[in-house]
């Protein structure tokens, strides 16, 4: 066992190669389109809307489609089943999530900087751990938003829970939900970690050898 941990120990040690350095400073570059993309669309059609209402989710705010104007025609439709407002003041995550995925950012960049297989293990972590919790925390607020109905609403409706991913029947809107920009180029990011992992570790062995 004492071995097994040595050779572990060595293997983190190891520092990377020039190859995976530029992977994760790539994946560093990618993460940061969270600033400039939505990272999920949310799209409702039905006979009166053959046009569709759109809703673009940002990492710090909430735009919809037509210049605004289709947030402002949901919140209508909402007010009728009793649902809140969808606006950009109730949604925390606004407040934390760009200030997270810049800190990922930096420890991306002090990972190709320092460049050892242990602290891109480390930033591997955390980006699960973040990438976890972000789609968690988007589900809860869906379910939230769908759930928490005013019982003194005009038109009473069953709680429902919007789609995290792919299309669902609400009364007679039909809605559609997908990942855009940012969530892709993040999901991305996360693939050039863990393929500069993999060709790390790689290099770890044959230099152990």
């Amino acid at each position: 066992m004492h071995s097994f941990f040595e050779r572990l120990n060595r293997r983190l040690a190891q520092p990377l190669d020039a190859g995976p350095r530029v992977m994760i400073f790539a994946a560093a570059l990618l993460a940061m389109a969270i600033y400039i993309f939505p990272l999920w669309n949310l799209t409702m059609f039905a006979p009166q809307y053959s046009d569709g209402l759109r809703l673009d989710i940002y990492s710090y705010k909430l735009e919809g489609g037509n210049n605004g104007q289709d947030v402002k025609e949901i919140n209508i439709l909402n007010h009728y089943i009793g649902m809140r407002d969808l606006v950009t003041e109730d949604f925390t995550e606004f407040k934390w999530l760009p200030f997270v995925v810049g800190a990922l950012g930096l420890l991306y960049l002090r990972a190709a900087v320092l460049g050892t297989v242990g602290q891109l293990v480390d930033v591997l972590v955390l980006n699960a751990y973040f990438s976890a919790f972000a789609l968690w925390s988007f589900g809860y607020k869906l379910y939230s938003y769908g759930h928490n109905l005013a019982p003194t609403a005009a038109v009473k409706i069953p709680p429902f829970m919007p789609p995290m991913f792919g299309s669902r029947q609400l009364a007679n809107f039909e809605v559609y939900s997908y990942p855009q920009g940012a969530s892709y180029a993040l999901g991305l990011s996360t693939l050039l970690l863990l393929a500069a992992l993999f060709i790390g570790w790689r290099q770890g062995r044959r230099a152990g050898a």
